[in-house]
């Protein structure tokens, strides 16, 4: 049977209501709150509670003051050695957001983090036909990126498959609805706005005003680890499968980067995306939410999976560094705007490739690490980066808006480019022959293109 690579966020769960929104009264759980002691309480509709253990620490104390050193012995000449120094002053402990020891079930409470980060979400459309216009809804999920908690704001990350359909009037979703984790009954809904998208890096960006229900909740936004992943690390999945309520899977990460090539939202556009492959059990539904490691920071957004018969636990997740930086895009240049929609991303003018590659293993970490040799494989005439580098230049460092990048995979160039604004300055650190060489681009807003 031919395989299938499939968007897993297109799942019809009404076809005549006009609400957009889906009887979840089914679910246990009625409420999630977070104790004094930094505990994560789930209330069921039974009255019972479940308690999962501390996902919330506490301030952190001062470091100790460094002791005073030890009278020095005295001098061969009968000079009386010096007193020793006093040792510094140790810093400020840090607050405490997430509290996770390593003797602890430390899934099972980096599962509490992903879920009282995220959301499920129902988007409604309408579609018109020969027998007039009825209404769909489609369920999918999403993370917390920002929160305002005292004003009851949030933005949403989310796939943009999710609140896109290609068979609706409106193609964008005019009626989004959001439930956090604990509150997931149709009187529980908060409304969301949509404020922009990419199709072809498939994230969107919703944004929560003014929610009573978000004020009086325990939610947190995500923790997004950009360091980095590796092969074999824990994937734990939180979303919103065959819309039954948010709940987690887990599994590891099979592969760290890849490209697939699968159709767009709309059904027409091919698009290829960078992913990460995972083993975790993911369905429809789960399209947005979050992906996240064993210390519940967020490290990818799930969107995609394989469909065959022969095929078990294929599936594949955006990498948190292109997330976040497609998400931040959205934000800086589609909120608060009537005509700008997409995001932005700059291109100066350079193909790059790659001429040797190999896995090292890490004794430090006990991990496998995987780099590359990247080079110029051509220079545009018309671009910003002519007459700056040259075909063959090997680039080893990117430094963009104060962010230093060594430059060991194929990938770091390019995702770094949806981090760029006009008036930026690039620098390339490259190795040319056998001189290493420093070369600055000023990006202009010419540059930047929608993506």
């Amino acid at each position: 049977m031919k395989k299938l690579l499939a968007l897993i966020a297109a799942m019809t769960i009404a076809l005549t209501t006009l609400s957009g929104c889906v009887s979840l009264d089914y679910v246990g759980v009625s409420s999630a709150r977070i104790n004094e002691a930094g505990e994560l309480v789930l209330t069921y509709s039974d009255g019972t509670e479940q308690n999962l253990g501390v996902v919330k620490g506490t301030d952190g104390e001062d470091g100790a003051d460094g002791k005073d050193g030890t009278d020095g012995t005295d001098g061969k000449n009968g000079e009386k050695g010096q007193d020793g120094k006093d040792g510094p002053v140790g810093a400020d402990g840090e607050d405490g957001v997430i509290t996770i020891e390593p003797s602890e079930n430390t899934v099972g409470l980096a599962t509490s983090k992903g879920l009282i980060s995220s959301v499920a979400i129902i988007a409604g459309f309408t579609e018109t036909s020969y027998y007039g216009t009825s209404s769909f809804s489609s369920a999918g999920s999403g993370v917390i990126y920002e929160l305002d908690r005292a004003s009851g704001d949030a933005f949403i990350i989310t796939n943009y498959h999710v609140v896109y359909s290609a068979d609706s009037n409106e193609g964008t979703s005019e009626n989004i609805t959001v439930y956090l984790y604990g509150s997931e009954l149709n009187t529980q809904a908060i409304e969301a706005e949509y404020v922009g998208g990419s199709m072809l890096y498939d994230i969107a960006v919703l944004k929560i005003s003014d929610s009573e229900i978000l004020r009086r909740s325990d939610a947190i936004p995500v923790v997004a680890d950009t360091d980095g992943i590796s092969v074999g690390d824990t994937a734990i999945a939180v979303g919103n499968p065959e819309n039954m309520g948010i709940s987690a899977s887990v599994g590891i990460i099979g592969v760290d980067s890849e490209y697939i090539t699968m159709t767009g939202a709309d059904d027409i556009t091919e698009v290829n995306l960078r992913v990460m492959r995972i083993d975790t059990a993911v369905n429809s539904g789960n399209s947005g939410g979050g992906l996240f490691n064993s210390a519940g920071e967020l490290i990818g957004i799930v969107n995609a999976k394989i469909a065959d018969e022969s095929v078990e636990n294929i599936a594949y997740a955006i990498p948190v560094n292109i997330a976040v930086s497609v998400a931040d895009s959205i934000i800086d240049y589609c909120y608060g705007s009537d005509t700008q929609k997409t995001p932005r991303k700059a291109l100066i003018g350079v193909q790059i490739g790659i001429s040797d590659s190999k896995a090292e293993y890490d004794e430090a970490t006990g991990k496998i690490i995987l780099t590359e040799t990247v080079g110029i494989s051509s220079v545009e005439t018309d671009g910003l980066a002519n007459g700056k580098l040259v075909k063959g230049d090997i680039l080893k460092t990117a430094t963009l808006d104060g962010e230093t990048v060594s430059i060991t995979r194929q990938f770091h160039l390019i995702d770094l480019m949806l981090k760029a604004r006009a008036g930026d300055t690039l620098t390339l650190t490259v190795l040319r022959g056998s001189e290493e060489i420093s070369v600055e681009i000023i990006l202009t807003e010419a540059c930047l293109t929608d993506c």
